[in-house]
């Protein structure tokens, strides 16, 4: 009898620890499945790792270019305050025949080019103009009107979905209708507000460039920095 209770014993002791040994293995397969969770979090964003976030800061960002012509070198100051607050690439409108450097001659020559609704050839192009999206437009006035080859440059380049940013120097003409101008040439593009600047007012030092830059741009909501 007691061979018997024994041997019921130890079956009914190994019965048992066989039953804890699956439970364990039970709980175990059902806590550690880290597949589980990675899952969970790709689900939630939607994206493979190392693919880019479409909302990153680089995403949709502006590319601007400031084209300009200048006789004098005063548009040029302008310009180069533009591209200093903006980031903005440069672009100098050159013709490909110089202007005379006598102010009274060039005086005729503007004339004589306005009456023949002229296209002055420009030296140089712009590589990839379809990238920008902002365009600084910047010319000194003449005889009223914005030089004929800025007529050129707009003749050559397509500004559809691009904001145009007209500024100008001059003598106390303004802007002169040239932004109404340069709308009717580009009638796809976005034409902000201009910005006049005084010829004799950029060329001194002390006077105040780089602040009228800067309002300007707030102004017009254009400050990229």
């Amino acid at each position: 009898m007691k061979k018997l209770a024994s041997l019921l014993l130890s079956v009914i002791l190994m019965v048992s620890l066989a039953s804890c040994k699956g439970s364990v293995q039970d709980s175990r397969g059902e806590s550690s499945s880290p597949n589980s969770r990675a899952g969970s979090l790709e689900g939630a964003s939607g994206e493979e790792p190392g693919e880019p976030d479409p909302g990153s800061s680089q995403a949709g960002k502006t590319k601007s270019l400031v084209v300009y012509f200048s006789w004098s070198g005063n548009t040029e100051m302008a310009a180069q305050e533009i591209q200093r607050q903006t980031g903005a690439e440069l672009f100098q409108i050159v013709p490909a025949q110089p202007y005379t450097e006598d102010y009274n001659a060039l005086l005729d020559i503007a004339r004589q080019e306005q009456k023949a609704n002229a296209r002055p050839e420009i030296a140089g192009s712009v590589e990839n103009f379809g990238e920008f999206d902002v365009i600084y437009l910047g010319y000194p006035i003449w005889h009223g009107d914005m030089p004929r080859i800025l007529y050129s440059f707009l003749d050559a380049y397509d500004c559809s979905g691009k904001t145009i940013a007209p500024f100008v120097t001059s003598g106390g003409s303004g802007l002169s209708g040239t932004v109404s101008t340069i709308q009717e040439l580009e009638p796809g593009a976005v034409v902000s507000g201009g910005l006049s600047l005084g010829s004799s007012q950029v060329a001194d030092s002390a006077w105040g460039l780089a602040d009228e830059v800067e309002k300007w741009l707030d102004a017009n909501g254009l400050q990229e920095r």
